[in-house]
């Protein structure tokens, strides 16, 4: 039975749309579970001190993560590890450890200075957190979740060899193992350790992350080893080349942490209610744009290294053309029925009624990006397959500059004119609330991003002349889909607001689903009558069953 587990998920998948629906289908399975574990953490504790102390203690760990396990992602080693494999095995197999061992010391050191230093670090970061009385909690929760970073960033190194070999079930269901162990975190340790055991909970299911993929790394003999060998020229072009994206990846990172910083000094629970609309707005952005740019990356190395310019573009219009077909139908979804998701998902226990509209107000600012937070990830792999990391690194750190100075700007605007927040307050229907301040976050983040894919666009048009009108066709018959579910789906809410009982989670779920099924059903009959090519092709791929997909033999 364990083997036919295993060979199920070490299954090899070609294809860019059967790889990214696989990708899919199982970030799918991960947002559920990530949904039912935010809703656990608010039916326990809402939009409160609790959770605000849990989700900045993040912060640091994720700092680690970004800006030292960046040195082995997907995005660097995938073009490194199949240039050796081409070569030889052992050869791949000797560069594997090299960069396992520098790896190792590199974020073993930082995560233990980081341990010594938190609580001197953590009270400038968070000071709305200092005079609270969980302050303990944060430093505590922080220095258990630093084993984090390590064990995800040996995951990563190891998903290079998985991703390089096309399994990307075994890569996809990782995700699925973390969030079980932070869910057992909460469920079964927290009643008897306290917030301790909401920390042993992450490193539980980062462990789970690292060992799922061990049987497959065995068996290919790439399980690394502690050895520097002669790979010192090797390892600098690796650092050298993974250095514009660690220092991109450390600008986000920090925007984020200063965002959070912003957020603990406007009300309790403003942490909180930012970091779960932003989980809410990460299920289609990991759905969609993770997806086909992940799906897509290990064919445009590939292609890029082979010289056949043609092909890349194709393969990135492609992956383009699906993604804007997907996002913008999502975008209009998710800001039309922001409450009802909101209720549906987070809406029990402690998390009150001023906490969901505030949480849906904040995601329908977050939902404006999706489409540029989706192309945003494929335009990086699109440069990071070319060898060309210095593009995206300048773009990404001005758009984490521009998320920082907009926040800045927004508050103080929203704090200093009255006009500006009562027109926020009374379009998004949170009057009278307080803490409406931290809607101004959200809304800064989507701006710089917006920015940042315009950027992007920009630089794909100046290198491919035929790029824009590739996806024009596509933008205006998705978006035109787009409007008239919107639309559809407006009518329905207020139809089903006189049948359902709204003060119940099957009214409100009836209501939100059954107006998002009828929306979409209009929206595909527009598609339809468009003659959008994306539908047929959605329509192709799923007859592939692209679930049984042949096994091919590893050499």
């Amino acid at each position: 039975m364990v083997k036919r587990i295993l060979s199920v998920l070490q299954k090899e998948v070609r294809g860019l749309h059967e790889a990214a629906y696989v990708l899919a289908v199982f970030a799918i399975a991960s947002q559920v579970l990530a949904l039912l574990r935010d809703r656990i953490f608010t039916s326990q504790f809402g939009a409160g001190e609790v959770l605000d102390v849990y989700y900045a203690a993040f912060r640091i760990p994720d700092f680690i993560f970004v800006s030292v396990a960046s040195l082995v992602s997907l995005s660097v080693l995938i073009p490194f590890l199949t240039e050796k494999l081409n070569s030889s095995k052992s050869e791949a197999r000797e560069f594997i450890n090299s960069i396992f061992s520098i790896f190792a010391l590199v974020i073993i050191s930082v995560s233990a200075v980081a341990f010594v230093f938190a609580p001197d670090i953590l009270s400038r970061l968070f000071p709305g957190l200092v005079d609270a009385g969980k302050f303990s909690d944060l430093i505590l929760i922080t220095r258990i979740i630093l084993l984090q970073p390590i064990l995800l960033g040996f995951s990563s190194l190891l998903a290079s060899v998985v991703h390089v070999y096309q399994r990307f079930i075994l890569y996809a269901i990782s995700p699925l193992l973390y969030n079980i162990g932070i869910i057992f975190g909460v469920l079964v340790l927290y009643p008897s350790y306290g917030s301790a055991g909401l920390g042993i909970g992450v490193v539980i299911g980062a462990l789970l992350h690292l060992l799922i993929q061990i049987p497959f790394i065995l068996k290919q003999g790439f399980l690394p080893k502690f050895s520097l060998g002669n790979r010192l020229k090797t390892i600098k072009k690796v650092m050298l080349l993974s250095l514009p994206r660690t220092l991109a990846l450390s600008a986000n990172q920090i925007a984020l942490i200063m965002l959070f910083s912003f957020a603990s000094l406007i009300t309790v629970g403003s942490i909180s209610v930012f970091n779960l609309s932003f989980n809410l707005q990460s299920v289609p952005l990991a759905i969609i744009g993770a997806s086909y740019s992940v799906a897509a990356f290990p064919t445009l190395v590939r292609l890029y290294t082979n010289g056949d310019r043609e092909a890349f573009f194709s393969h990135v219009t492609i992956a383009a053309r699906h993604i804007i077909f997907w996002s913008i139908p999502a975008i209009v979804l998710f800001i039309v029925l922001r409450a009802q998701i909101v209720r549906v998902i987070l809406g029990s226990g402690e998390f009150t009624w001023t906490d969901t509209r505030l949480t849906a107000a904040s995601l329908a600012f977050f939902a404006i990006s999706l489409l540029a937070q989706s192309l945003v990830l494929l335009f990086v792999r699109g440069y990071y397959a070319a060898g060309k990391t210095l593009k995206p690194l300048i773009i990404n750190v001005f758009s984490s500059i521009l998320v920082i100075v907009f926040a800045y700007i927004l508050l103080r605007v929203f704090n200093s004119y009255d006009t500006f927040r009562y027109f926020i307050e009374s379009l998004l229907r949170v009057e009278g609330i307080e803490g409406t301040g931290v809607l101004m976050l959200p809304l800064s983040y989507s701006l710089a991003l917006i920015i940042n894919a315009s950027l992007f666009w920009i630089l794909f048009q100046r290198d491919f002349s035929k790029f824009s009108a590739t996806l024009s066709n596509t933008f205006f018959e998705s978006l035109s889909a787009a409007v008239v579910m919107g639309f559809v789906v407006h009518q329905f809410l207020n139809i089903f607001d006189d049948i359902f009982d709204l003060n119940t989670f099957f009214g409100i779920f009836s209501q939100g689903f059954l107006s998002g099924i009828i929306g979409i059903a209009a929206g595909l009959i527009m598609l339809h009558l468009l003659g959008n090519i994306e539908i047929k092709e959605v329509w192709r791929s799923l007859h592939k069953k692209f679930w049984k997909t042949r096994v091919i033999s590893s050499e």
